[in-house]
């Protein structure tokens, strides 16, 4: 494998400034996981410093399905720190739970209703490119290749575990480890190398903090499946 031309090379022809921007982001993202981990707010403030970063960076990696969810992490994440601050005894900390039947619905719903979206957007992707102006722009799948499918299922599997981490639940994490594990071979092959190291360290963490949010929840309660409200 030649390492230069995955993680080197496709950062010859970039600016300092994204370069710096895509480190920052990296680095806020990471310590978002970590507090995630702890179960301490703070993994909002940081979760949206990094995001909105990434926004842009997606945007103009032609990434659409990423950029829009992290538009919905943005927003989901003001929601999650109300949720948070709400049911935290010390403003810092709070109780986790098992995902209910219902919210199992709501999540597979939430998985095809977004991978539908993300398939529509790529499927005017043409027109998006060119700021839908010019001719002989025609709209389909054949132009879409194998980081936008990717970019698809990734984009899905990423809304459902924000909501269920908002929510509180510790499967949560089951849908960070599987979207973290598929995103890295995408950001290599979009040329994003210090992105795909951090989906790397992302998912490591996030088996780190299912075994955490787990052994928590059984310590602290002799019924391990406690529904939280």
């Amino acid at each position: 494998m030649n390492w230069y031309n995955l993680f080197i090379k496709p950062y010859e022809a970039v600016s300092a400034e994204q370069i710096i921007l895509e480190a920052a982001g990296t680095i806020l993202g990471i310590l978002s996981v970590y507090f995630s981990i702890k179960k301490n707010i703070w993994v909002y403030p940081s979760g949206i410093a990094s995001t909105m970063i990434y926004i842009y960076l997606l945007f103009v990696a032609g990434l659409y399905g990423d950029f829009l969810i992290n538009i919905y992490y943005t927003v989901m994440s003001v929601y999650g720190w109300v949720l948070w601050r709400k049911n935290s005894k010390d403003n810092v900390h709070v109780e986790v739970s098992w995902t209910t039947k219902k919210e199992w619905v709501t999540a597979l719903l939430l998985f095809i209703v977004s991978a539908i979206f993300i398939l529509i957007i790529y499927y005017y992707k043409p027109a998006i490119d060119n700021y839908f102006s010019g001719k002989d722009m025609k709209a389909g799948f054949s132009h879409l290749d194998f980081a936008n499918w990717l970019d698809v299922i990734t984009t899905a599997i990423f809304l459902v575990g924000m909501w269920l981490m908002a929510k509180r639940r510790i499967e949560n994490w089951l849908f960070w480890i599987i979207g973290d594990f598929i995103s890295i071979p995408m950001y290599i092959y979009k040329g994003l190398g210090i992105t795909s190291v951090q989906y790397l360290v992302f998912t490591t963490l996030a088996v780190i903090g299912y075994m955490t949010w787990r052994n928590s929840l059984q310590t602290n309660t002799k019924e391990p499946h406690e529904k939280y409200n």
